[in-house]
């Protein structure tokens, strides 16, 4: 357990998150995620929930970004790194900043984030999530997930964890469709240089053209 706990105290720090990313998937891990799920365009209105320290923009387009973390040492080495890419902002999923924003943004990242989170708090995400997308956008998300037959090792290193809420497939699909009428889900077994699943999902909720012209358009 203490060398769990070391772990995780050095996580917290923005080098050391940076480096452990490094050692079990390197840059691979952002390139295949990026570009086979969530395809961002350039010009794209993007909130990355849990943000962390925004590393993410180093492999995005020219996208119009927005960072949210708890965490005041992330988003200060955020704002130092690419403060003239985004915005970048510190508090929990109900800050009042996004609350005003209804139907702002086309795409919402969610990049393991999930796990961290408690069922109430999950809520709370995909609801300000669906709430702040456009009718057209679209929310990812990616955390570790238990699985049937699944490696030990997987197992093991999933229960030890950061985020003390790994769940199961299963129960991922529950929350999201909750909040969205179309969620796809995508099972990884092989993003990292060490035995682990990581769950995708892509949730949105389709309109049609009829229902757009209709509202007269995307509320903005």
């Amino acid at each position: 357990m203490k060398v769990v706990e070391r772990l995780s105290s050095v996580l917290n720090l923005p080098a050391g998150y940076r480096l452990f990313r490094r050692i079990v998937g390197g840059e691979s891990v952002w390139r295949i995620y990026l570009a086979e799920y969530v395809k961002p365009a350039p010009g794209d209105r993007t909130l990355d929930l849990g943000c962390g320290p925004a590393d993410v923009l180093d492999f995005l387009p020219a996208v119009n970004y927005t960072g949210l973390d708890i965490s005041p040492q992330y988003i200060e080495a955020a704002k130092k790194r690419y403060g003239s890419r985004g915005r970048f902002l510190c508090g929990d999923v109900g800050v009042a900043t996004l609350e005003a924003e209804r139907g702002n943004f086309d795409l919402v990242l969610a990049t393991g984030v999930l796990h961290h989170l408690d069922d109430a708090q999950v809520t709370r995400l995909f609801d300000l999530a669906r709430r702040v997308l456009r009718p057209t956008g679209r929310l990812i998300t990616f955390d570790g997930c238990y699985v049937p037959r699944q490696s030990r090792v997987a197992r093991w290193l999933l229960a030890r964890d950061r985020g003390k809420f790994v769940r199961s497939e299963g129960d991922y699909l529950g929350l999201a469709s909750a909040h969205f009428a179309k969620v796809e889900p995508y099972l990884r077994h092989d993003l990292l240089r060490v035995p682990y699943t990581h769950l995708i999902l892509r949730c949105s909720n389709p309109v049609s053209a009829g229902d757009q012209q209709s509202h007269g358009g995307p509320e903005l």
